[in-house]
Order: structure tokens, then C-alpha cells, then sequence
């Protein structure tokens, strides 16, 4: 077992290398020069030096790679001379000191994703701290709606197979599947939170945290959330009802199944029982693929409900041209499905001892 967790972590780590390389090229061979982006229309050829010289853009390309490659690492070498960009400063690094070689300190520390370019200098990693748990609250609300109703919508059509419940409920899951996210977002904002507004008392954007009406603090808004979750949910459910659906009608066909019903079990017994709990192992495995894709599909979502959101942070540094915010927030959404998939790999090597071999 210990080797094959030792494998995915290794193929995790090879996948988050390349996917930080990509980022990085990607980003680098834009037209424009990231100075003139932080500076804006005040740059004067010695600040624009001044800037490159700091953030290490005078270096060639080579080189950079190898800054930012320093900077995610946790594990990371730093130079002791001012000059350098790599100067182990209290300010840029919080970091635990190992180990000296020459001129070089080696520490300890958090992945650096350096500073926004429009933000005053603020940290990307602060960005992404007080918008992820937003992105998180919200991917699991809608997880959940996901679930809870789906099972129960995909239990029911696989009970009155062939009726015009279960024709009416299949119906209603490829509708959901194949309408767009957006498309869900702006209809649902539409009609709950402007036509339904005096009824359902929903507005068409807000956050969780809104600002009160003394502005002297924030509160927590729960009911914003309703509407992101039930649009970002709606794919989900449409899938987990179609694979509870058909787990369940193939269990109803095992030999077990027949032996409980024969031995006068309920049909609700034999459910809770039996069939539940052999139907949920495809369910787990496409809600534990959806919800680190949440994390990137809530994009869309966020910005049209104005949810206050990694995905919504996103769109605001592409507009802004932001490159700081957008690499460092693509990068923690792909370590974040990549860690979600090795966890899950794990469990079924847990499970299913073939899996290992």
C-alpha cells in the first residue's frame, strides 16, 4: 500500500510541475510587458526599471522560470545579497531558515505567489485566501443539493421504471446536463431574483458576506447562496440521478436482492438495507470528479450572481490583466483537483486491493 501511495504522489507531483510550467510559459509569452502593466499610464523608463529589476523581469526567461519555480516551491533556496531578487526579506518570505551554503540560506516556508499587479502590491496568496473559502462554501452547497435530491429523484425512477414519473424525471436530468451553467445562472437570476423577487425574496446578485447598513462591519447572507448553489448543482443532479437510476435497476437484479425481497423485507428495508449502499459507488465516483470541477466551472456562476469568489477573482484579473492572481489561482485549483483525485485513488486502493496490483 505504501508504494502505491508513494506512485500517485509522485504522478501528482509530475502533474502539478507540468501544469505550473504551462501556466507559466503561457503567461510569459503574452504581448506586453509586465511592468508597464503594473505601472499603468504613470511609467517612466526608470520606474519600468526599477520594477523589472525587483520582480526579476531583466533576467531571461530561463532564469525567471527558475525564480518562480523557487518562489512556489516549499522547500527553496534564497540569497543572502539585497540585489538579488531571491533576498530572503521578512516582508516577501515567511520562512523557517534550514540550513546556510555560501552565500544562500535553504528554508522552509508557503508556496510565494507573489503580488498582485493592481491590488498595491497585496499578496496573491491574501487574495486567494478570502476568496477560496467562498469558491468552497458554495461548490458544497451545491454538491449537496446534488446529492440529497438526486439519489431520491434517482431511487424513485429506478422504482416505477418505465412510467411516466420516471419518463418525466429522465427527461427533466438530460435537460439538466445539457444546458449551460451560464445560461442556468442568468435565466434563474432572471426569474427568482427579479420576476419572483416580492415572493421569493431572493436578490439577482449578492455575496455571502454583505456590508450592513451602518457599514460598521459584515454579516453573513445565507440566503445569496440559493441560487448559485441550485444553478451550479443542476449538472451534478442531472448525473446523479441518471447513474443512481441505474445502479439501482441493476441491483435489483442481483440474486440478494431476490433473497430479501423473498424473505418479506419491504421494499423500503430492502433499499435502506441492501441496494442503497452496493447503488452508491458510481455516485461517489462522479461527485468526487464534479466537486474539484466545481472549483473551476463556478466561474461563470460567481460573476453573473457576483459572488465574491475565486472563480469571480479570475474574470476580474483577466479584465485587469492581473497575471499574478490568474496563474496563482489556476495553479491552487489544479493542486486542489489533483490532491481530490489522489485521495480518492487512495481510498479505492483501500477498498479494492486489485486496484494496487
Amino acid at each position: 500500500m505504501g508504494k502505491y501511495i508513494l506512485n500517485k504522489m509522485g504522478y501528482a507531483f509530475l502533474t502539478l510541475w507540468g501544469v505550473i510550467t504551462v501556466i507559466f510559459f503561457l503567461f510569459t509569452i503574452l504581448p506586453g510587458d509586465p511592468a508597464r502593466m503594473m505601472l499603468g499610464q504613470n511609467e517612466s523608463p526608470e520606474q519600468i526599471e526599477i520594477i523589472k529589476k525587483k520582480y526579476g523581469f531583466d533576467k531571461p526567461i530561463s532564469i525567471q522560470y527558475l525564480y518562480y519555480l523557487n518562489d512556489l516551491s516549499p522547500l527553496s533556496f534564497h540569497s543572502n545579497n539585497p540585489a538579488d531578487y531571491t533576498y530572503l526579506s521578512a516582508g516577501k518570505y515567511n520562512a523557517t531558515k534550514l540550513f546556510d551554503v555560501a552565500n544562500t540560506t535553504c528554508v522552509l516556508k508557503l508556496p510565494y505567489f507573489r503580488e498582485s499587479f493592481q491590488k498595491s502590491g497585496k499578496d496573491v496568496s491574501a487574495v486567494i485566501g478570502e476568496t477560496l473559502p467562498n469558491t468552497i462554501v458554495l461548490a458544497v452547497s451545491a454538491i449537496a443539493i446534488a446529492l440529497l435530491i438526486g439519489i431520491f429523484f434517482g431511487i424513485v425512477s429506478a422504482l416505477v421504471k418505465d412510467s411516466w414519473m420516471d419518463k418525466t424525471i429522465q427527461i427533466f436530468s438530460t435537460l439538466g446536463m445539457s444546458v449551460p451553467s451560464f445560461f442556468s445562472a442568468i435565466l434563474f437570476a432572471w426569474f427568482f431574483g427579479y420576476v419572483l423577487h416580492q415572493y421569493t425574496n431572493l436578490n439577482m446578485t449578492g455575496s455571502l458576506y454583505e456590508v450592513d447598513d451602518f457599514g460598521e462591519g459584515t454579516y453573513i447572507q445565507w440566503k445569496n447562496l440559493i441560487l448559485p448553489a441550485v444553478v451550479l448543482g443542476i449538472r451534478p443532479l442531472a448525473v446523479v440521478i441518471q447513474l443512481m437510476r441505474n445502479s439501482m435497476l441493476e441491483v435489483f437484479n442481483q440474486d440478494y436482492i431476490r433473497t430479501a425481497r423473498a424473505k418479506g423485507l419491504s421494499t423500503y428495508q430492502v433499499i435502506r438495507k441492501h441496494a442503497l449502499k452496493n447503488s452508491l459507488n458510481p455516485v461517489v465516483t462522479a461527485i468526487s470528479g464534479w466537486f474539484a470541477s466545481m472549483l473551476a466551472g463556478a466561474v461563470f456562476v460567481e460573476y453573473i450572481f457576483g459572488w465574491n469568489g475565486l472563480g469571480k477573482e479570475i474574470v476580474d484579473s483577466l479584465n485587469t490583466l492581473d497575471l499574478p492572481i490568474i496563474m496563482g489561482a489556476v495553479i491552487v485549483i489544479a493542486a486542489m483537483f489533483i490532491l481530490i483525485n489522489i485521495f480518492v485513488d487512495i481510498i479505492y486502493g483501500i477498498l479494492d486491493p486489485k486496484i494496487r496490483s
